[in-house]
Formats: structure tokens, C-alpha cells, sequence
């Protein structure tokens, strides 16, 4: 099963220190828009997403279709067919992306342990 990128999306309480800290850490701007609460941060092959306000515990994510530059793949898995093998394997969905629809989608599941993982497809 190819999952895609790999990122950690942290939720943060002030954008701008997070921000600061991580970028002292060696991490550079990949993406995003601070002016609305969120950026998208790369050192080497580590992605991570900082996001203020937008949900209540960090998130393990990971993104069909693209390479850890979030440059797209020419051969991946469609997050669709990821939903139905996790189905198939008694996975339990949080939200589940639209099998009928085609492009974009996401869907979330929960570890064991409660961590949330959100598996989104941007393309």
C-alpha cells in the first residue's frame, strides 16, 4: 500500500513562534499562507504543517499522488483504492472520500491509540 508524502501536522498556538523555532531548526517555507494560519515547512526529506486554530491534536498525514517535494507522481495509488483496501481490511473510517468522484479527496482513520491520520489527496 503507497501512502504517498509523509508530513506531521502540528497544531500550534502562535504561527508565527512555531514558525521561528522550526525554521531555527533548519526548516524552510514550502507552502502555505500565514496570513491564514497555516504553512507547510521542509528540511531535507521531513515535511512538516503548522496550523493554528484549525483542529485540536497533531495529525499524522500523508499524500497520495505527490513525492516529499509535493511534486506530483507519475504512477500512485488513488486514495479511493487506498479507502477500499483499508475497508476491505476492517479499517474503521472517520470520514471517507466520495468513491464515485474522481481528483481531490481525503479521508481519516484513528491508530489504536487515538492519533488521528488524515490521508489527502490533492490532485
Amino acid at each position: 500500500m503507497k501512502l504517498g508524502a509523509f508530513s506531521v501536522s502540528l497544531s500550534v498556538k502562535d504561527i508565527h513562534k512555531s514558525k521561528a523555532f522550526y525554521e531555527d531548526l533548519g526548516f524552510e517555507v514550502l507552502g502555505g499562507d500565514i496570513s491564514h494560519n497555516w504553512l507547510i515547512l521542509k528540511n531535507g526529506d521531513c515535511v512538516i504543517g503548522l496550523f493554528q486554530g484549525m483542529f485540536e491534536k497533531n495529525i499524522l498525514t500523508f499524500n497520495p499522488g505527490w513525492n516529499q517535494s509535493a511534486e506530483q507522481l507519475d504512477s500512485y495509488t488513488d486514495i479511493r483504492d487506498l479507502q477500499k483496501q483499508l475497508k476491505e481490511k476492517g479499517v474503521k473510517l472517520l470520514t471517507e472520500a466520495d468513491e464515485s468522484s474522481e481528483g481531490p479527496a481525503s479521508f481519516t482513520i484513528e491508530d489504536p491509540d487515538g492519533n488521528p491520520i488524515l490521508v489527502d489527496q490533492h490532485i
